[in-house]
């Protein structure tokens, strides 16, 4: 009887657009389509469906073979220790990957990978499938080459090898990290399939390295002059940005070496990056090389040109560098199908740039009324938290959304309260409301409500 009232969702699709389709979708993109982008979404649905059907079709008639059969791993001796030396996933979890943008820019260097958001679980990102966002590609650098230069308004400049930098007190903490352009195409209502292009440019990671302020202090940095620091990466993309110093008098910013236990993976700056914790992930400067500390912001090319909101009045908006509250449904989300009526586990992820997730409610109505999620454990400032809701689905169409609130009381808008303060033009800043509606039939799809 339980079973009968468990729902069961169907995973979407994962890799829909192949590399060699990438110039179709920008044709699309330039005609002002996305017939090609909807088109190849729907045939990996249908290809998924029909493997779905034919699993169900094999466990029907005398009974389930996978029970009633022995299977080989109960009746045999299984690999050896130490197989690989370091672990790797279950073939069976191999479509779980990152994926790289299907046409947000046209160089492999230059680009952006997805999380694969719809398929973890509580709030940290194994390494291996953290986003990525690179200006010219990633480097694995040498440790043992690699310096650190603290200049500026100091007394005395120094210079850090890694060593020096790991000898010293360290801190590990949880955060999460978000790129600014990140549910980016949603502006312009693009609707892409799944939650891991909608919002997959956000991961979580426990953090270990030296507070900024350590260095600066052993540097002597004129913390009264010096209002504002500029860090610089060691990539050929030169990426300089500008940091405010209460951020860092703070000690909340890191200079990180260390992600879930181990070194930084090369595609997130090993050996050494900056940690910028509330702020859009192009301030945690990978690869980073140098502080300076100034008494001004530097509008470096990266913060004058790019990472800028155009506002409706025709101005530009500079250093809108915090994330601000957001949230998204993960499961039901798009390209999922359910399959069955009866009862489902609504589950997703919310987050603050200004400190703590107060509350996340969740509706399945389009709004016209909502009901408090369970927030999950551990919660903490800055971090990815999870929350889950009871729902038990009859079969008719519905709209999932969800809204957070943080702990300064900023409430999540929705798309017409963000539009009527920002406009439609803008790429950067979106953490409005995100519905994905559900069909009759079960499939899941992106959806914005007028």
């Amino acid at each position: 009887m339980q079973s009968q009232l468990m729902g069961k969702v169907r995973k979407a699709p994962e890799n829909f657009v192949r590399a060699d389709d990438v110039g179709t979708v920008f044709a699309e993109a330039r005609a002002g389509r996305r017939d090609f982008i909807r088109g190849a979404f729907a045939a990996a649905a249908a290809s998924a469906a029909a493997v779905h059907a034919q699993e169900r079709q094999a466990v029907s008639g005398d009974g389930d073979p996978n029970i009633l059969e022995l299977p080989a791993h109960s009746k045999g001796l299984g690999q050896p220790v130490v197989t690989d030396g370091y672990g790797k996933p279950s073939r069976y979890e191999a479509n779980v990957q990152r994926r790289q943008s299907p046409g947000l820019t046209q160089t492999k260097q230059a680009s952006v990978s997805f999380a694969p958001l719809q398929s973890l679980f509580g709030i940290v990102t194994p390494s291996g499938l953290h986003f990525e966002r690179h200006h010219q590609g990633w480097w694995d650098i040498d440790p043992s080459k690699h310096r650190l230069m603290i200049n500026g308004l100091v007394k005395n400049p120094k210079v850090f090898t890694m060593d020096e930098i790991m000898r010293l007190p360290s801190v590990s903490r949880f955060h999460f990290i978000e790129c600014g352009a990140n549910t980016g195409m949603e502006w312009g209502n693009v609707a892409v399939p799944t939650v891991q292009y909608t919002h997959g440019m956000l991961s979580c990671s426990e953090f270990t390295g030296v507070p900024l302020i350590t260095l600066l202090e052993m540097a002597g940095a004129d913390l009264k002059k010096g209002k504002f620091i500029l860090a610089e990466g060691a990539d050929g993309s030169s990426m300089t940005r500008t940091i405010p110093v209460e951020l860092i008098t703070s000690g909340e910013v890191l200079v990180a070496y260390g992600q879930n236990g181990e070194m930084l993976r090369p595609e997130q700056g090993y050996p050494l990056r900056l940690v910028v914790p509330g702020v859009q992930g192009v301030s945690w400067v990978k690869y980073l090389r140098r502080i300076e500390v100034g008494d001004m912001p530097y509008a470096a090319k990266d913060e004058a040109i790019h990472y800028v909101d155009l506002m409706p009045d025709g101005q530009h908006r500079q250093y809108s560098s915090i994330q601000e509250c957001k949230s998204v449904v993960t499961t039901p989300s798009g390209g999922q199908m359910l399959l069955d009526k009866g009862f489902y586990n609504i589950t997703g992820l919310a987050w603050s740039g200004r400190g703590k997730v107060k509350r996340v409610d969740v509706s399945v109505d389009g709004g016209r009324s909502w009901r408090t999620a369970r927030l999950e454990g551990p919660v903490m400032g800055k971090c990815l938290t999870r929350f889950n809701l009871d729902w038990v689905w009859n079969g008719e169409e519905c709209i999932i959304q969800s809204r957070a609130m943080d702990e300064t009381g900023y409430v999540q808008p929705s798309y017409q309260q963000l539009r009527a303060a920002r406009g439609t033009r803008s790429i950067y800043h979106n953490n409005s409301i995100q519905s994905w509606a559900v069909r009759a039939n079960g499939e899941v799809a992106n959806v914005q409500l007028a």
